[in-house]
């Protein structure tokens, strides 16, 4: 078939195959490409075949020329950040001068201001009743549980962790939240304030002065010089941060909970000296 009938059916067969070209083609082509092939091409019905192919070539330039945009890299959930946590070690300076409240609630303290929202506490001591968690803690817990003779347990915001080695349970929270070692009154010094970035004493009124100067020396020795702290005291003494009694404090401490009140506010001074050791 010849004539005018027959032109028009193979421009309308140019047109379908054009236009089906240029829908694969784009289906191919990047958005920006899209945008553009479609700004030159206008209408689809009103174009002619050449205007058609023309647009579809612009396409493939396109999406060949074009430079493929990367995905963004996502942070693996559960990845170790990249700054280590402190580790602070805690003394007794007698028996009963309340070190480990000491040493809980400055650990509460610090989990409040840590990313990770807990904080590791090494200690012999097993808590009473039964303990509320946060899920940062029970996290904690199952993470240090992986440290060789580690028995942790979390309570309130804290992972309490006995049975471990000091320096292996410091090498491995350092990567996931601040540890303070709850060092006792046996002996002061040792591998407690050796690994340690950061010394505290605990002290109280009933005690000599001159006993923490002693020890204070004993721990400089082979760690950082160590705050010396007077608890239960109401007023600062030369050399000593006072921490105000408090038996709600002690009890929200003893249960991994930062303390509130006054007691609350000298443990975040306390946490900000020890903030500022070199």
């Amino acid at each position: 078939m010849t004539g005018p009938a027959a032109r028009a059916g193979a421009a309308s067969s140019v047109r379908d195959l054009s236009a089906l070209s240029r829908q694969r083609l784009l289906a191919l082509a990047s958005p920006r490409s899209r945008r553009l092939a479609a700004t030159r091409s206008g209408d689809l019905s009103a174009s002619s075949p050449r205007r058609l192919l023309a647009s579809a070539v612009d396409a493939v330039v396109g999406y060949v020329l074009e430079p493929a945009v990367e995905p963004p890299v996502l942070a693996t959930v559960g990845a170790e950040p990249l700054d280590l946590r402190p580790v602070i070690s805690v003394f007794g300076l007698a028996p009963g001068c309340g070190a480990t409240v000491v040493a809980r609630a400055l650990a509460a303290e610090l989990a409040l201001r840590d990313p990770a929202g807990t904080a590791a506490v090494c200690c012999e001591a097993r808590p009473g009743g039964i303990p509320l968690a946060t899920h940062a803690a029970a996290s904690l817990a199952r993470a240090l549980g992986d440290v060789p003779g580690a028995a942790p347990r979390a309570v309130g915001r804290l992972c309490l962790v006995g049975g471990a080695d000091p320096e292996r349970l410091a090498d491995t929270a350092r990567h996931h939240a601040p540890l303070v070692i709850d060092a006792g009154s046996d002996a002061l010094g040792g591998a407690p304030a050796a690994l340690a970035d950061g010394t505290v004493i605990v002290t109280t009124s009933a005690l000599e002065p001159s006993l923490a100067k002693v020890g204070a020396e004993c721990v400089a020795r082979v760690g950082p010089a160590p705050v010396v702290v007077l608890n239960r005291a109401p007023h600062d003494q030369p050399g000593m941060l006072a921490l105000p009694n408090s038996s709600l404090g002690a009890r929200l401490a003893l249960g991994g909970r930062e303390a509130r009140g006054e007691l609350g506010r000298a443990i975040g001074g306390l946490a900000d000296l020890l903030d500022e050791v070199p």
